[in-house]
């Protein structure tokens, strides 16, 4: 009987122990919604910074309509991205037609090709101080993209895009797939590799380097995006929040607008 109780009061303690730690875990970690709004499959993925951890295995399937809560640590940093016109049960190479990863369903820490519609997560350990987090076109564009806190504010909103920007993609930056369909549109400093473009060398500042007719063409179609290098004022959000929400296709896929 006394081992019985020592038993019975040990597994308690354990309990509470275990109970604790885990609320302590939760705590220490944001959520992140990733929501799929577009009439198709996409593969969300992600690429932690240098020195950060691998989240939701770097990459996962979420159909449409679908919703995939994934967490991360309160002081991650790196991007998120949505895959799109995969097949990873063919031969085909790469796997995906835009943001593949070495082909791979997770991409366990691989940044994905360009060009991508990029968002861009600073989490701080301090949870008095805000998140901040962008979406960048640097490298280019294959969905639109919105984030915002659960609690949508509007200060804390990156809105999606006024028009469908593979619509208006020139010739010399579209990505085509096997069929002839543009799946992405790049930057200028993707397609061309140009100093003036990519804002380096003797054009690495914001003196130097000047928004170029595609990054305004870009900036025409999604204002609440970084269009360039030093785009300005800079669309970087600060907003304190344990919850966010990362929607893909945030508004009916033929107007993409900025709703949520």
């Amino acid at each position: 009987m006394k081992v019985l109780e020592w038993n019975t009061a040990a597994f308690s303690l354990f309990l509470i122990c275990h109970s604790l730690l885990f609320g302590q875990s939760l705590g220490h970690q944001i959520a992140l919604y990733v929501h799929n709004k577009c009439p198709f499959p996409i593969w969300p993925a992600t690429a932690p910074n240098t020195g950060h951890p691998v989240i939701a295995d770097g990459g996962f399937y979420l159909p449409a309509g679908e919703t995939q809560r994934i967490y991360a640590p309160w002081d991650w940093s790196g991007r998120i991205w949505a895959r799109t016109g995969c097949n990873f049960a063919s031969n085909w190479q790469p796997a995906c037609e835009t943001g593949d990863c070495d082909g791979r369903l997770a991409c366990n820490g691989l940044i994905g090709t360009p060009p991508v519609t990029l968002v861009q997560l600073s989490l701080q350990a301090d949870k008095s101080m805000p998140n901040f987090y962008d979406v960048s076109l640097v490298d280019g564009y294959n969905l639109p993209v919105a984030v915002t806190t659960k609690q949508i504010s509007p200060k804390c909103t990156v809105g999606g895009c006024s028009k469908n920007l593979k619509n208006s993609c020139p010739a010399e930056l579209q990505v085509l797939n096997r069929y002839g369909k543009i799946v992405a549109c790049k930057s200028a400093c993707l397609a061309f590799n140009l100093d003036s473009f990519c804002c380096r060398n003797e054009y690495g500042s914001p003196e130097k380097c000047k928004p170029s007719v595609y990054s305004k063409m870009f900036k025409a179609a999604c204002p609440y995006y970084y269009s360039y290098a030093f785009d300005s004022p800079a669309p970087l959000v600060n907003c304190a929040s344990n919850e966010y929400v990362i929607a893909f296709c945030p508004s009916s896929w033929g107007s993409e607008a900025t709703s949520i």
